[in-house]
């Protein structure tokens, strides 16, 4: 397997995070000289064609989301770096956080550049605070260095609701208002902060833009596929000898990738299940892990999605139905409330499962499960009712017989 660093290049230099190192590392050099010779509208088409996606989770081409910044309003001009990561499965924008943040920051200079922002903000989940610390040093070492003098950055630490991982959700918390999800407009355009043009993008996303910039848009595609050009950070936990985040280009092998650089299954036990970019994508099954290929367009094809590249891996003692539980106390903790099938249904679903897993329940509850399921899907403001929609059919279409295990009609299996 072919590895590939290109966010991830510092990550194992002593002392990464800062500027001495970073700058002895090429921080700050070619790629910004080569950014602030260029037209803003010039490095728009290079990061179109260089197929960069967001990586946050959507995978919506970058460029494309940038060229919806007007280039020539009236009004002042904003970038807002998602670094609320929280769903369980997905660690990886803290590692570039905590060992390269001048690789963030000279990202963010760039996209300032390009999208005639003079202000940045770095919206950071509420629990990371060593890491905000990190991260506002290095701020400060640049500010002080001169590195910052036609942008600021300002560090925005959130309350530690999942919901503002959302970007407008985000954008709401950061006018200090309830962090709800807004409701989509009718036709593409940029998002709004304080009614000002303002672009999101999560901390991967953005640091990827100077090995672009530096290396052109050819450079960044000679990795990965047609489709998904270029790397990911992958977060890799659950039953393998090695967790970690590692990087490898799109297209990769997910089975490869378990096995290169998870060291495969622990103690020596099967794959059973693997959840491929974080908590909220669909569960795969063993046979499905090995055909799988580590891009959009082949999990989207067989019915799941990349996501955050956050993989959960899942030995064969693993129970299913426990699992599902452990995934449906996090939504219903952290579903805003906003709207009613999202509210209602991801606690109305926490309840059906414990009721199955006391071995109260029957055939007709996992059928009932599976008609609250439909219920939250598509009938609300974002999309998290309906990933939870998604994560629930897709455990008991593929391991139904696990939860019938659990019908008092059976005896339960506990």
């Amino acid at each position: 397997m072919r590895e590939v660093k290109i966010v991830s290049k510092h990550f194992s230099i002593k002392d990464s995070h800062t500027l001495k190192v970073a700058k002895a590392n090429g921080a700050y050099s070619n790629a910004l000289k080569k950014a602030y010779k260029l037209e803003p509208k010039q490095i728009i088409e290079i990061i179109k064609e260089s197929g960069l996606r967001g990586k946050g989770g959507g995978g919506a081409p970058a460029g494309e989301k940038w060229s919806l910044m007007p280039q020539d309003s009236d009004k002042p001009s904003f970038l807002a770096v998602n670094c609320d990561e929280s769903e369980p499965g997905t660690f990886k924008d803290r590692q570039i956080i905590s060992k390269d943040p001048h690789l963030l920051i000279e990202g963010i200079l760039i996209t300032c550049h390009a999208i005639k922002a003079k202000h940045a903000y770095i919206y950071i989940r509420g629990e990371y605070k060593q890491y905000q610390d990190i991260l506002q040093g290095a701020i400060d070492e640049a500010y002080t260095e001169g590195l910052l003098n036609n942008c600021d950055i300002t560090i925005h630490r959130g309350a530690g609701a999942y919901i503002c991982g959302e970007k407008s959700a985000l954008l709401e918390s950061m006018e200090g208002k309830r962090g709800h999800p807004r409701l989509k407009p009718k036709q593409k355009e940029c998002e709004w902060y304080f009614s000002n043009p303002t672009l999101v993008n999560n901390v991967e996303t953005i640091a990827s833009v100077p090995y672009i910039i530096d290396n052109g848009a050819e450079g960044y595609r000679k990795f990965g596929t047609d489709k998904s050009p270029g790397t990911l950070l992958f977060a890799m936990s659950g039953h393998v000898k090695n967790r970690g985040v590692y990087e490898a280009e799109f297209g990769t092998g997910m089975w490869d990738y378990i096995e290169h650089f998870g060291g495969g299954i622990r103690d020596g036990k099967k794959l059973k299940a693997v959840i491929p970019g974080g908590a909220s994508t669909d569960i795969l099954t063993a046979d499905e892990v090995m055909e799988a290929k580590l891009d959009y367009e082949y999990l989207r094809s067989i019915g799941s999605a990349l996501g955050t590249g956050g993989m959960i891996v899942m030995d064969e003692d693993t129970n299913m139905v426990e699992a599902l539980k452990n995934l449906l106390e996090f939504y219903h903790e952290e579903s805003c409330g906003q709207c009613t099938p999202c509210r209602e249904g991801t606690g109305l679903s926490d309840k059906l499962v414990e009721k199955i897993l006391s071995g109260n329940g029957s055939s007709e509850d996992i059928d009932e499960l599976l008609e609250i399921s439909d219920t939250m899907n598509g009938k609300t403001i974002c999309v998290f009712a309906p990933a939870v929609s998604s994560v629930i059919n897709s455990f008991i279409g593929k391991f139904r017989d696990e939860f019938e295990a659990y019908n008092k009609s059976t005896g339960a299996k506990i």
